[in-house]
């Protein structure tokens, strides 16, 4: 593949480089394969449409609408695609809800004195049981637990009862709108169980009604799954704050201990760290010939702890997104490469054979072929656990550095990261006043929350991500960014103070006012709940405009999963303009592409946008947001 196929980033296109003379099997040249008549991103059109079916032994089914062409069954091509959506997003709702069950059980097990961890944000824990009506009394360890056993509850209420999570976090406005349509939700297993059984073949194949499923199913996940998570999870390792972080594929270094805690969880991420700071650790690494022991963030589970936590000797730096996994893994750095819940890959095995290095499953959820060994997080046994996967890595180090030729200089660079709704709070002086006012004046012209992942279809590795961002913010638009996408920020540079050259005159002020760059690092897909709640406050802090009339949009130039599907349901269901790329696999199904693209303005407030163009979809966002703008009168 030519290199704007492979990566936006240079790092990647010289490990691209270095995999094919190892000749290795690698995402790119896998993805060519897939494509038909020499054009990679071409698939079966049925497929590519959302118009096949083989859900039950009378399948494979194909859907074709303007034949009237229907499933054995009798389903419609509008039905059939988003039967398959709705799944999705059922496999999205279920993996971002295992990490919430994770958090919680940490928390619990925190509480109790039982883990390595503490409680370091005990005013936010109290602010936020209080939100939920909580009883705040007694001890920080006894808030936590009556927080536990809440919002436990609320995850087990029937999908008949109705959230008291979202009852209490949602605003006003959109509670009321939820309430007429049917769609404000019960519990997320509830919901979960009511999505999966309305999939059963001759059960409901109305795409209307489903796709009203999907947004329940939604609403439950973003309160009840993403906030709750990303809550908590700053109640035990500290709030987001603005602090620099070592970024790119520069952080390996092949003469330390290298550990990549990968995947969605930081849970053993933060407890190796600990470890790592301690002397004896560091020590343990030298006496094998390593200069030192280091823990270097990957993925999401990177995210999650280099949005908290300062970089250090121990704690040195982040790698990038999931697609940069096989360049990680063939620099001839890692000893080890512990894999929780989402995002490591099944060619990794390979991998570790090849370039010497032990992968471990640290989730129940992961499993590799050939793979034996893993250490299946408990909360209560977390030191223990990280003191194994540590002492593993050190272990590796003599036969990896013996054996194995590394990649050096690579790109590495530093980046302004952990932005969350405080941070920006305090940056502001404790008010969103001086944000509201730039936007009222058109200094700024709206905001945009980038919730992206990574993908190959249509562009190499961030190639989209970073373009949209670039011209988003040269038409004075602040982005706040995500998931994998927020990595696209980091690596390519737009989280840099620097970056203020790409922006518009306005956002260039702001950025030079307060000194932060023209695209705030985030966070990770599970924040998605925490942008909700951030614009919540400025809806409330502009007198109750409802959230569809605010001058914002969901962006999501590269999704790829079933996570990053149920978070576009989401973004629709609260009122936003939602831009997606690639072009979702609903298109067989033309009614469903009409409800999406135009009815739901005036369902939700909210519209489906797609565009392979970066120049064309800034374009769009941008109008949207001037037409909000003068609808508010601003």
């Amino acid at each position: 593949m030519k290199e704007d196929r492979i990566s936006y980033h240079e790092s990647v296109r010289k490990m691209y480089e270095k995999i094919k003379k190892d000749n290795m099997t690698n995402i790119w040249d896998r993805y060519e394969a897939q494509g038909m008549g020499g054009d990679p991103d071409r698939r079966c059109p049925f497929c590519q449409a959302g118009v096949r079916c083989d859900l039950c032994s009378n399948g494979p089914c194909r859907a074709d609408a303007e034949k009237d062409k229907r499933g054995v069954c009798g389903i419609t091509a509008d039905g059939m695609a988003m039967r398959m959506m709705l799944l999705r997003n059922v496999l999205g709702a279920s993996t971002y809800h295992y990490h919430t069950d994770q958090t919680v059980k940490t928390l619990r097990a925190t509480a109790m004195g039982k883990t390595p961890f503490e409680i370091k944000e005990p005013e936010k824990l109290k602010a936020f049981s209080k939100r939920l009506g909580i009883d705040t009394s007694g001890t920080v360890e006894e808030i936590a637990i009556r927080l536990c056993d809440f919002v436990e509850e609320d995850f087990n209420r029937k999908y008949y009862e109705p959230s008291r999570i979202v009852e209490a976090l949602a605003p006003p406005e959109r509670k009321e709108v939820w309430r007429k349509l049917g769609i404000f939700p019960g519990g997320i297993y509830g919901e979960m169980m009511l999505a999966t059984s309305s999939c059963l073949t001759n059960v409901d194949g109305y795409y209307a009604s489903l796709a009203f499923k999907a947004m329940r199913l939604s609403l439950a996940m973003a309160y009840q799954s993403q906030i709750v998570n990303e809550y908590c999870q700053d109640i035990l390792y500290g709030i987001p704050r603005p602090h620099t972080m070592r970024v790119d594929l520069g952080v390996l270094d092949p003469d330390y201990v290298n550990v990549l805690p990968n995947g969605h969880e930081p849970f053993l991420g933060f407890a190796m760290v600990q470890l790592a700071r301690k002397p004896e650790w560091q020590e343990k690494a030298k006496v094998v010939g390593a200069k030192g022991l280091r823990v270097i963030a990957s993925i999401e589970t990177g995210q999650e702890m280099i949005q908290r936590w300062n970089m250090d000797h121990a704690f040195y730096g982040f790698t990038g997104n999931w697609i940069s996994q096989e360049a990680v893994l063939a620099s001839g750095c890692v000893d080890l490469f512990a894999c929780d819940m989402n995002c490591s890959m099944q060619i990794d095995p390979i991998y570790a054979k090849k370039y010497k290095f032990k992968l471990v499953p640290v989730s129940e959820l992961v499993a590799f072929e050939g793979v034996k060994e893993r250490v299946n997080y408990v909360p209560e046994k977390a030191e223990q656990q990280a003191a194994q996967l540590l002492q593993m890595a050190i272990d590796n180090f003599k036969e990896r550095r013996a054996t194995i030729e590394p990649v050096t200089n690579l790109p590495m660079k530093e980046v302004l990261v952990g932005f969350s709704t405080e941070s920006i709070l305090e940056a502001l002086g404790g008010t969103l006043d001086p944000l509201l006012g730039a936007i009222k004046d058109g200094t700024l012209r709206g905001i945009v929350g980038l919730i992206s992942c990574t993908t190959l279809r249509d562009y190499g590795q961030d190639v989209h991500s970073v373009n949209v961002a670039k011209e988003l913010i040269k038409r004075d638009v602040l982005v706040l960014s995500m998931g994998c996408g927020n990595a696209a920020m980091q690596v390519s540079g737009l989280c840099t103070l620097d970056a203020k050259k790409f922006a518009g005159p306005g956002l260039k002020s702001i950025c030079e006012k307060l000194k932060i760059p023209p695209v705030l690092s985030y966070g990770t897909c599970t924040d998605t709940g925490r942008l909700a709640d951030l614009l919540a406050a400025v809806s409330n802090a502009l007198g109750g405009v409802p959230i569809p009339d605010l001058p914002v949009a969901a962006v999501a130039p590269e999704y790829m999963e079933q996570k990053a599907t149920i978070d576009a349901i989401f973004a629709l269901a609260l009122g936003l303009f939602t831009y997606v790329n690639p072009v979702p696999t609903v298109t067989g199904g033309p009614n469903l592409v009409k409800l999406l693209t135009q009815d739901l303005k005036q369902i939700t407030g909210a519209q489906l946008n797609v565009e392979k163009d970066p120049v064309r979809a800034a374009e769009a966002i941008l109008s949207h947001i001037e037409a909000k703008r003068k609808k508010l009168g601003i």
